[in-house]
């Protein structure tokens, strides 16, 4: 966590061909490396941010009471066969044959995977509910992939998948999943909003996407500006309850939110004209139920208390992890680089030396380091033999909320500056206090 002994490729002039904010800041800041078109070496601080994002993620899962699990990138051809999905899917599948001759394919996702372990392991009505997810690599083959880790090829995804034994059980699990996003996303500083979309080839009639508001969107999106008030906040939800997750669904979803696939221009005009907005936005997460299309044709059923046999009712549960990263930059950003939101960032704190080499400004910056690491936080030491200009140019790209700059003139007086990323704002504050006011600015995060 010293920028002398970490590596952190950054980039002067921007790649050419990088065409909105995130693709060019997170190959400016040394996040990522492309590899091939639409695949990325994720590089250590972009990996750092991917990973509290999945971190947060897992907790939210598990908190609404689902169960994390892994499954393998590559299936078998014949449990889509079984669904009727192989020939369906379109050329987005990557499809292999192994070296025995069997038809394989990589995962773009696991609705089939997660029914045939589910057929193998539940029968009876007294398992249900289950929602089992995981978070792993798919892989997409877009005939353009562009715009960075937001339309790549290989990405990082979760995907949960809930069982039930009635129609509105299933409900009830697409309502809790709907508030265990909402909670996620403005965990990490974004809103996510709800809209009414397609199903695509996921199936199914009920299905929302979660959209973020960006210039740089791929998808345009009409909507109440009312929907944009709305938060989930501290409130406490109880995912047991069925009364309580739908009243959050009808408050996030009753006011008039939809992609250009659902769009109905009547009802729209039906909102007050200055309520009516129009924009791009970035799709970050998608929530499905789609009854018995896949339990009825690949056998997923369970016996009922009065003995029948009867197919469980289902729905699939996506966060697109790796593309979040993505639109939290496009929501974050300015002319001088990144701007993290406290629940994200890769370094909760870096420290500036403006003097490397001044043994009281060495040992200042030293004092600080372990003080803020004995708070349980990690902050990045830019101890290098840089000129102050290089180093603050390169802190404001990487995008740390918060930073405490070092130097002789300060020390004199018993003073570090603490600044915002965000704001600018400085404060001349003792170390001591700089390091209990970062400790509190992240309690509770």
């Amino acid at each position: 966590m010293r920028l002398s002994r970490y590596f952190l490729p950054v980039l002067k002039e921007t790649p050419a061909d990088a065409q909105i904010a995130s693709h060019r800041l997170m190959l400016r800041a040394g996040m990522i490396r492309q590899q091939s078109a639409g695949i990325y070496s994720w590089l250590p601080l972009g990996y750092r941010v991917l990973r509290r994002i999945e971190q947060i993620v897992h907790e939210e899962q598990q908190r609404a009471g689902h169960i994390p699990l892994l499954m393998p990138t590559l299936q078998s051809a014949d449990l889509w066969r079984e669904s009727g999905r192989y020939d369906d899917y379109g050329e987005e599948m990557l499809r292999i044959t192994d070296r025995h001759g069997r038809d394989m394919l990589y995962g773009p996702t696991n609705e089939e995977m997660i029914t045939d372990i589910f057929r193998a392991h539940v029968t009876s009505y007294k398992d249900l509910p289950l929602t089992l997810y995981h978070i792993q690599w798919k892989f997409r083959d877009e005939i353009r992939p562009r715009f960075g880790v937001m339309r790549g090829r290989e990405f990082l995804m979760k995907d949960g998948y809930n069982f039930d034994l009635t129609k509105e059980d299933a409900l009830h699990a697409y309502n809790r999943h709907l508030v265990s996003y909402l909670r996620t996303y403005e965990r990490m500083g974004l809103q996510a909003i709800p809209m009414r979309a397609d199903s695509g080839p996921i199936g199914g009639d009920d299905t929302h996407e979660f959209l973020v508001l960006a210039e740089t969107g791929e998808s345009e999106v009409f909507y109440d500006s009312k929907v944009t008030d709305i938060r989930l906040g501290e409130r406490e939800i109880d995912y047991d309850s069925h009364a309580e997750c739908r009243a959050v669904m009808e408050e996030f979803t009753s006011l008039y939110a939809r992609t250009d696939e659902t769009h109905d221009e009547a009802v729209f005009n039906e909102i007050p004209e200055e309520r009516r907005r129009s924009a791009r936005g970035i799709e970050v997460g998608q929530i499905f139920y789609f009854g018995t299309k896949y339990s009825e044709p690949m056998g997923a059923t369970v016996v009922t208390q009065s003995g029948e046999r009867v197919p469980v009712h289902m729905g699939s549960h996506g966060i697109g992890v790796s593309r979040l990263l993505g639109a939290l930059i496009e929501a974050n950003h300015d002319e001088n680089g990144i701007i993290w939101p406290e629940g994200v960032t890769p370094f909760h704190c870096g420290i500036v030396n403006l003097k490397q080499g001044d043994a009281e400004a060495d040992a200042a910056c030293e004092d600080l380091y372990k003080a803020l690491k004995a708070r349980g936080l990690e902050p990045l030491y830019d101890d290098r033999e840089e000129r102050a200009g290089a180093k603050f140019a390169t802190m404001d790209l990487i995008g740390l909320p918060w930073r405490i700059t070092v130097g002789p003139r300060g020390l004199k007086n018993g003073v570090v500056e603490l600044t915002s990323r965000r704001t600018g704002e400085s404060e001349e504050l003792a170390p001591e206090t700089a390091v209990a006011r970062v400790a509190e600015i992240y309690a509770g995060l």
